[in-house]
């Protein structure tokens, strides 16, 4: 069984981790800045540049690799894994170009790929970019220490203390939660870090979990050669339009993998730390595998960051504000960005988020209200009612906003539209005998979009527009005018425009 990558490159990386008593600028106290940030992943990347650019002084704080989960274990090695995997699939579905796909992946190939993604697990790229924007950095264990306070602690055991004139921004992100079953921890499971940085196929693979991390590596392992077996306790992707996940479990059904929903995991054993793995289900049945991953959700990082030193919770959620101000704490100082506010477990969301704050921390230590700027009103507030989602499985799932279920439980008098994607020509030119299907959620009483879903081969670029008219709050009447270009699958628009326009007809006329 494999290792996480932390471990097998920390003595290499080490020697480019930028000491504390190194950084520029820094006492041998450690300094005063205007703001500290804590996790140095694209969150707190995104924050830091934010509040360098209002002229304020910045101390980052990273116990691990500077660019963070996102970069070394998640969406950069999932998404550089899965496209050899998504382009094979999709030649495959083009006559002329299947008959030259003869053999299986080069798994060493694809590995290797991933491994340039990633530098090899060396962060020394991105610690440059740090330091590059005015950044001091520091490599250490970062922990609150009472009010605008953190102690960092090396590895080494030394001890230093930043104080923040104005915020602490706290971007420490999540990590895998795995469930209370007997043996799961001699059992040793993958989590999402294993099933990114490893670099042997298991003959045999058992997911367990069927939200977006569970099916892209259902996705990916399954093309890559193993035998995937896939547990889920309700449809898969359940937070999306019903249809998403359908289509991904007949995608994935007809690659081969064996997807089994309504099966729970009641125990796991592993005697021999070298041999297979055992599962034992709620339906009495047992599976033997090389390997199990679990994909059941994830836990904040917040139980080791002092959050008791402010009155705070350890290991919680932080509640925040529309500028991510951690709710509960006096003195406007404390931000929770990206996972540890719960709000959207997603990077992009997390980036936007912390410019966002990054804004508003800049505003608030220069004394000026928070909607005054050349972006407009409310441009230091995040937004949370048009939230992106792409999961890139076979076919991909993408979703904005609402799903008709929660559009009608908000209160939202709502109408769907439905169509097939081969409605559009591009769809048929893009794949032969192309699969997938789109979901308009309509405001009746304000003629705008409170969601779309897309499920189809290449819908993850179709998303952003969708996006664009689900923030934006663009009329139906006003999207019409949208021209799609003829023969691409984004045409789906204009069929969904006016489909919604001829039931809008019927509805008036009946």
């Amino acid at each position: 069984m494999s290792e996480p990558n932390t471990e097998r490159n920390a003595e290499r990386n080490a020697e480019a981790h930028t000491a504390p008593s190194e950084a520029p600028g820094a006492t041998e106290d450690g300094g005063t800045y205007d703001v500290i940030v804590l996790g140095a992943g694209p969150v707190g990347q995104n924050v830091a540049d934010r509040a360098r650019a209002a002229g304020l002084s910045v101390a980052v704080v990273e116990r691990e690799l500077v660019g963070g989960e996102c970069s070394y274990w998640a969406c950069v090695p999932s998404k550089a894994l899965l496209r050899p995997v998504l382009v094979v699939a999709d030649a495959r579905r083009v006559d002329g170009a299947r008959q030259a796909v003869t053999g299986r992946l080069d798994d060493a190939a694809v590995f290797a790929r991933r491994n340039r993604y990633v530098t090899d697990w060396d962060d020394s790229g991105q610690a440059l970019w740090v330091k590059s924007i005015g950044a001091d950095l520091f490599r250490g264990h970062g922990r609150l220490d009472g009010p605008r306070r953190v102690t960092v602690t090396r590895d080494d055991g030394a001890r230093q203390t930043l104080v923040a004139r104005h915020a602490v921004a706290l971007a420490t992100g999540s990590r895998p939660a795995l469930p209370a079953v007997p043996g799961i921890e001699e059992a040793r499971p993958w989590t999402n870090r294993h099933a990114t940085d490893s670099s042997t196929v298991p003959g045999r693979l058992v997911v367990v979990g069927g939200g977006g991390v569970g099916v892209e590596m259902a996705t990916l392992w399954q093309g890559l050669g193993s035998r995937v077996t896939l547990l889920a306790r309700r449809r898969l992707l359940p937070r999306m339009e019903a249809f998403a996940g359908e289509l991904v479990t007949q995608g994935l059904t007809e690659a081969g993998a064996d997807v089994r929903i309504g099966v729970q995991v009641t125990a796991v054993r592993r005697p021999d730390p070298d041999g297979p793995v055992t599962l034992t289900l709620d339906d009495g049945g047992e599976l033997e595998a090389d390997e199990v991953l679990f994909a059941t959700g994830r836990t904040p990082g917040t139980d080791d960051i002092g959050l008791e030193t402010v009155g705070l919770t350890p290991g919680s959620w932080l509640d925040v504000d529309t500028t991510c101000l951690v709710d509960g704490v006096e003195g406007a100082w404390l931000y929770g960005l990206g996972d540890v506010n719960h709000r959207a477990l997603l990077t992009h969301q997390g980036k936007y988020q912390a410019r966002t704050a990054g804004d508003a921390i800049g505003a608030r230590a220069a004394g000026r209200p928070l909607d005054d700027g050349d972006w407009g009103d409310h441009a230091t507030t995040a937004d949370r009612h048009a939230v992106p989602q792409v999961f890139f499985t076979d076919p991909e799932a993408g979703a904005v906003g609402l799903t008709a279920e929660q559009a009608a439980a908000a209160g939202h008098r709502v109408e769907t539209v439905d169509l097939d994607l081969n409605a559009a020509q591009g769809a048929n030119l893009y794949a032969d005998g192309y699969t997938g299907h789109a979901r308009l959620v309509v405001d009746v009483d304000r003629d705008v979009l409170l969601g779309v879903t897309m499920v189809g081969s290449g819908v993850s670029e179709l998303l952003h527009a969708a996006t664009v008219a689900v923030a934006g709050e663009v009329p139906l009447k006003r999207l019409r005018h949208a021209v799609a270009p003829f023969p691409t699958i984004s045409e789906i628009w204009v069929f969904l425009v006016a489909a919604y326009r001829r039931q809008r007809e019927q509805t008036d006329a009946g």
